[in-house]
């Protein structure tokens, strides 16, 4: 067609073009879908469309400006999704295969995928309700799920009928179980704190003892165990007023099949925190003092960014991290790790603190949320659980993080994967391990064989009170002596839905209690009922092997003899798993040790850990393992009580049992 402005000049015509350039003109050819050159064991499968009301995959990522079969891939890739695709041109989508058939996905003629790709221009990135989708090859999967069926799969059971909603459950050294609740989730009488004797389930009355002495709401405090020589328990923090600034503490007694009388005690004018915190952490620190983190003030208030030390020295100490993360960071995840410093896990970040200053070491790189949102958190309300994965002698290998579960801000898509990490080690990045299903909420219970059982929680929504939806059934084991992508198991289901204020905790017999749930979400209950899950080593038939042990107070490198009076000695081992306090996801006291073990006929040596940077002082369950079975377990204490939190508080309200 002649131009308008020069007749004697041409300029193009109906659906051509007259294309001029300066310098060299880039031509390419008419885009395709990309079939080659895709990165890993990508495939491409076609051009199918989407259902007419929905999605074929519900992980979207939007790519306006770099959208590629390789862009896009590699995303769903790293976050072990075997299948994805593009649509739209600048949409990518993660999934499975089988959401395909499952969603109501249709094959379709190639050239409906007719959209460049804005990250690549040579390639088609699908088309309008239209995706060009490919699936990583079979031949060498992302990740192996095993599916554990029969005893193999363990069993939840019905334990105990419940008398409270507990939001915080300790397994104390006297072989019961305490269970403390927030303030009005039972009945108006209620005393809050009740003790669960294991031994005497058979007969409901005998089982329960209710406690009294708490005058303050225990509504999200904090709870450890301490290294002193009775093993008392606190808890820390709480609900609001005078319950945010609470120290209660308790000395467990008795024995199982042995009455206790001893009460909790408290009284917050002579011993209280320098600050009111709601839904703190808290750990034993290396020297035997307890280090209390964050928190808000009350319900939702303001951000308490900061940390102090019980006993109480000098003031608390501010932290920009908290400060900046709030609300997202709450029961930050902490552990003394082997080279003395202290991690801390919160929101999506983590870092290294120096144990004397509080100063950061080393900010690790960004925890890895989801494959839409790789900044989904991980500590309440977006909740996760986190263990540290199993420490063994000569204690050479670094010692690895583990995080499981969590949610994003906004849409609530729970999180679907675990992340791991090496602090120690500064070349160290997150590993990302896919999960069966999606979990906020959950709790994970390390157990004597250096595994550790997944469960409660829900595949929807954040922590907090009617704000999950959909439970998760089922459990799941994690075992890391497996390789990467292959360690989890999908386990047995239960009937209980455990949401919000749920709790999992090892027992001394190797199983695992479930208690608790309190969603008032206007469809699934307060929950009394409590479970025991039975790992696949508790239906195994096998007998559980049986010790004797004189000196139950270790110092620190000491070797110590045990008498193993049935079992096999010939490929014994030993683990030692620390007191535990329950909530919200955070096991805090956790720890899992296998010390140097050996044996001369029936006499075996157990060698206590070396310093108080691989095991901080505190109480443990010593277990012997015959094969895969666990012993009974029996308490020992490892490394005293340098902080000498036996004469603490000297004053009128609390019994001290001394150093």
């Amino acid at each position: 067609m002649n131009c308008a402005g020069n007749p004697a000049e041409k300029c193009g015509a109906g659906s051509r073009m007259s294309i001029f350039a300066i310098g060299n003109l880039t031509t390419y050819a008419v885009p395709v879908n990309q079939k080659t050159g895709l990165p890993g064991k990508w495939e491409y499968k076609g051009c199918i469309s989407e259902p007419a009301n929905g999605k074929i995959w519900k992980y979207q990522i939007n790519l306006p400006q770099n959208n590629s079969a390789t862009e896009c891939l590699s995303r769903c890739a790293q976050f072990g999704f075997m299948a994805g695709g593009m649509e739209y041109g600048q949409e990518c989508y993660c999934g499975d295969v089988v959401d395909i058939e499952n969603n109501g996905g249709a094959v379709k003629p190639e050239s409906d995928c007719k959209t460049v790709c804005p990250g690549d221009p040579r390639y088609n990135c699908g088309s309008g309700a239209r995706l060009s989708w490919y699936a990583w090859s079979l031949t060498d999967p992302l990740y192996k799920w095993n599916y554990a069926s029969g005893n193999d799969a363990g069993s939840y059971k019905f334990f105990v009928p419940g008398v409270v909603v507990p939001l915080i459950t300790t397994v104390g050294i006297n072989g019961k179980i305490m269970f403390v609740e927030k303030a009005g989730t039972g009945p108006a009488n209620s005393t809050g704190a009740f003790e669960l004797d294991p031994s005497q389930v058979g007969n409901f009355s005998a089982a329960w003892r209710t406690l009294k002495g708490l005058k303050t709401d225990v509504f999200c405090s904090a709870g450890l165990t301490l290294p002193d020589k009775v093993g008392r328990q606190i808890t820390v923090g709480g609900w609001s007023g005078t319950s945010n600034f609470g120290v209660r503490l308790y000395w467990p007694d008795g024995s199982p099949g042995n009455k206790s009388v001893n009460d909790w005690q408290e009284n917050a004018s002579q011993i209280s925190l320098q600050k009111p915190r709601w839904y703190p952490s808290a750990m034993i620190m290396s020297n035997g003092s307890m280090l209390v983190v964050g928190g808000e003030v009350g319900s939702n208030g303001a951000p308490q960014p900061n940390l102090e030390l019980l006993p109480r020295v000098g003031p608390v100490l501010d932290m920009e991290w908290l400060q900046r993360t709030d609300p997202d960071n709450l029961y930050p995840f902490l552990f003394v790790l082997p080279s003395g410093g202290i991690f801390v896990g919160y929101y999506n970040e983590a870092r290294i603190l120096n144990p004397v200053d509080f100063s950061t070491v080393r900010q690790l790189p960004m925890i890895p949320g989801n494959v839409n949102n790789p900044g989904a958190g991980r500590t309440y309300p977006l909740e996760g659980a986190a263990m540290m994965m199993p420490q063994k002698a000569p204690y050479s290998e670094p010692v690895t993080m583990l995080i499981c579960g969590g949610s994003t801000i906004g849409n609530a898509i729970a999180t679907d994967n675990c992340v791991s990490i090496q602090p120690e080690n500064p070349a160290s990045n997150w590993t990302i391990e896919r999960m069966p299903s999606q979990r906020v909420m959950p709790c994970i219970a390390a157990l004597p064989d250096g595994t550790y059982l997944i469960a409660n929680g829900a595949q929807k929504g954040v922590a907090g009170f009617g704000l999950a939806n959909t439970p998760n059934l089922n459990a799941v084991l994690y075992d890391p002596s497996k390789p990467v992508n292959q360690r989890m198991t999908v386990m047995a289901n239960t009937t209980v839905a455990r949401l919000y204020h749920s709790e999992a905790i090892l027992m001394q017999d190797g199983r695992v209690l479930i208690s608790g749930s309190d969603p008032q979400d206007g469809k699934n209950p307060e929950e009394y009922r409590v479970e025991v899950f039975e790992p696949p080593y508790a239906l195994s038939g096998l007998p559980k092997p049986t010790y004797t042990i004189d000196n139950k107070d270790w110092a620190y490198g000491q070797a110590v003899t045990i008498t193993v009076t049935s079992g096999s000695t010939n490929n014994m081992r030993a683990s030692l798993m620390g007191a535990v306090s329950s909530t919200h996801g955070n096991s805090m006291g956790q720890r899992t040790i296998f010390p140097d073990f050996s044996c001369a006929g029936n006499s075996c040596t157990v060698v206590a850990p070396p310093d108080n940077k691989i095991c901080p002082p505190g109480w443990f369950q010593l277990f012997i393992l015959d094969g895969p079975t666990p012993s009974m377990s029996q308490w020992v204490r490892i490394g005293g009580d340098p902080a000498q939190l036996g004469k603490w508080p000297a004053t009128s309200s609390f019994k001290t049992p001394g150093v």
